[in-house]
């Protein structure tokens, strides 16, 4: 069932769907959930989101009847997301298509990391939900220990491998963002491919093998800033399919104070009490839809 969450979310977070696993594996449940009047389906078209409303900027999820695709559900890969009030929802990756749906269905296509804060907030969940498994789904087409052709099994959340049986399953790749203080100030750095943007932003990094979420904050940190951390403590989480990440938000206090960067990560980094966070002119922080953001809006809050 789906996660009923107390506190406030990170954008694309709170999914509504209740996701079926346990359901997955009954090709006769699934095929009849397909044939259900009311199923529907969210299109994704090379990394892009089929929206209604952009016109007017106020986007909203645009799902199509399930006998609307029926021809190409035969061919290009798809995957049940989950259920709503008894109704299905399923993703279709229509990226082979160079004119994804006929015209006069009334949407666009449109990017999600630019459009997500404009979503509801169930809408943008589902939505990345269904970009992030599409992704997974059109990039394991091939067994990543033989080679052989895979084959999608329950209702595609599974890729088998036709050559040596390996099942291969969908793939989060876990990410640290943190923010980092030291007593009134906080860290933040530009990184480096955002260098002529003048974005600040705080610090981040893939986790690594063998390596706890404390310990990647930690090493991060010190590889990009060269500021050592303590005390971290864990924030918030979110969702990134961008294409493929869970970003896991951290607090951390800073032990050292001397700013030493590595300029292939980082362009600039620089220490920022809250009132040159509060109104910024000479750069800019991060987009709202970000968790980044949100833990900079929070510490300026006094939370932390």
């Amino acid at each position: 069932m789906p996660l009923i969450h107390p506190h406030a979310l990170n954008i694309f977070a709170g999914n509504p769907l209740d996701r079926v696993d346990s359901r997955r594996k009954d090709s006769a449940w699934v095929a009849a959930q397909l044939a259900a009047p009311g199923a529907v389906l969210l299109p994704v078209w090379r990394g892009q989101t089929y929206v209604r409303g952009m016109e007017a900027g106020t986007p909203t999820m645009a799902p199509l009847p399930v006998a609307a695709l029926a021809r190409q559900l035969a061919h290009l890969p798809w995957a049940l997301l989950g259920v709503s009030s008894e109704q299905s929802f399923f993703a279709l990756d229509l990226s082979p298509l160079d004119e994804p749906l006929p015209l006069g269905m009334g949407g666009s296509f449109e990017d999600l990391r630019r459009m997500g804060g404009l979503l509801p907030a169930d809408d943008a969940a589902m939505l990345a939900h269904a970009r992030g498994l599409m992704h997974w789904r059109t990039r394991n087409r091939f067994c990543a220990v033989c080679g052989a052709a895979c084959l999608a099994e329950q209702a595609g959340h599974v890729m088998a491998c036709t050559g040596c049986g390996t099942h291969h399953f969908p793939r989060t790749d876990p990410a640290v963002i943190m923010l980092v203080t030291h007593g009134e100030r906080a860290l933040l750095g530009q990184p480096a491919r955002f260098r002529e943007r003048r974005i600040f932003t705080t610090l981040a990094g893939f986790v690594e093998p063998g390596e706890t979420l404390e310990e990647a904050v930690a090493r991060e940190v010190f590889e990009e800033a060269g500021i050592e951390v303590a005390n971290v403590r864990y924030h918030s989480s979110q969702p990134w399919p961008f294409p493929s990440s869970i970003m896991l938000g951290f607090i951390a206090d800073a032990v050292t104070e001397t700013i030493c960067i590595d300029p292939h990560e980082i362009a600039e980094a620089h220490w920022f009490t809250r009132a040159e966070l509060d109104a910024p002119t000479a750069f800019s922080l991060p987009p709202p839809i970000s968790i980044a953001r949100r833990l900079i809006e929070d510490w300026k809050q006094g939370a932390g």
